[in-house]
This record gives structure tokens, C-alpha cells and sequence, in this order.
């Protein structure tokens, strides 16, 4: 048999960000605590809302560090940052089980830039998170750290 499609089902958080203020850069912590229908502590995006939660797979990041090498994690607000797991094949209610209990439901794919001249989109004429970010909701709170586990769960 091939390469099979589940290949790409599971990756790893390379981190984890949060952000005090909306609209902020965020900036990469040592863990974050997620909430069930909330979010993360401590961040400006937690609430009963929809959005709780941004995943932006660090491939994306990559490809935008060779054009700015000096990106650092958070810089696209993303509150977690996956290596591994094939976000795009991802749709609208799927399911993402991480670490060993913490479990998002994916709400939103993608989302408008807050403003159309963020220093990232000046400088390199495109932004990834309108088009590769992901935004979820807390189904399961846990702890998150850098190098733990991200699967994808079948519905």
C-alpha cells in the first residue's frame, strides 16, 4: 500500500501564543490552558464565541519566513502553531484531538485581515491566515505545550 491519507491526520503544536489585546501581535508561551467554551486563559480572543481558537500550520509560516526571515510565532495572531498535519484537507466541524484530552471543533476557515496593509502583507504581498488559518471552539479543555500531539478525530 501507498501513502495513505491519514498520513497527513497527525502532526505536532511546534507552539503555542496568546495575545492580551485584540489585535496585537501574540507572543509564543511556554503552554497555554484551554477552556471549554471559552478559549484560552489569558487570551483577548476567549469568549462565548466562535472564534476561540486560531491554528496556522508552521509550513504556512515557513514559506512566508523565506520571504521574512525574521518572523516570529504569533506574528499572524495564531494561538497554535502545528507542524505535520495537513491543515487544508481540514473542513468545518471536524474535530482535532490534542494532547492526550484537550479537543477543538473547527468553526471557520480563514478569515479577513483586520486591515488590508498588515506589515507582513506590505512586505511580502500576501498574508496566510485570511486564506490557511484556522478558527475553533473548545470542546475539551486542557494544557498545551510545544511538542505535543494534534490529530485529526473521524466525526
Amino acid at each position: 500500500m501507498g501513502n495513505s491519507s491519514t498520513h497527513h491526520n497527525m502532526g505536532i503544536i511546534e507552539a503555542v501564543c496568546i495575545s492580551e489585546a485584540k489585535g496585537v501581535v501574540k507572543t509564543a508561551v511556554e503552554q497555554i490552558v484551554l477552556r471549554a467554551e471559552w478559549g484560552i486563559e489569558g487570551d483577548a480572543h476567549a469568549g462565548e464565541w466562535h472564534r476561540q481558537v486560531s491554528l496556522l500550520a508552521g509550513e504556512s509560516v515557513d514559506r512566508m519566513r523565506q520571504k521574512m526571515p525574521e518572523l516570529d510565532h504569533g506574528v499572524f495572531a495564531e494561538n497554535i502553531v502545528t507542524r505535520g498535519i495537513d491543515l487544508s484537507t481540514l473542513a468545518i466541524g471536524d474535530s482535532l484531538l490534542v494532547g492526550a484530552d484537550a479537543l477543538l471543533e473547527i468553526t471557520q476557515i480563514g478569515k479577513e485581515c483586520h486591515n488590508a496593509g498588515c506589515a507582513i502583507k506590505v512586505a511580502t504581498g500576501e498574508c496566510i491566515m485570511p486564506k490557511e488559518g484556522l478558527f475553533c471552539r473548545v470542546i475539551e479543555g486542557g494544557t498545551i505545550s510545544a511538542g505535543m500531539a494534534i490529530k485529526k478525530i473521524a466525526p
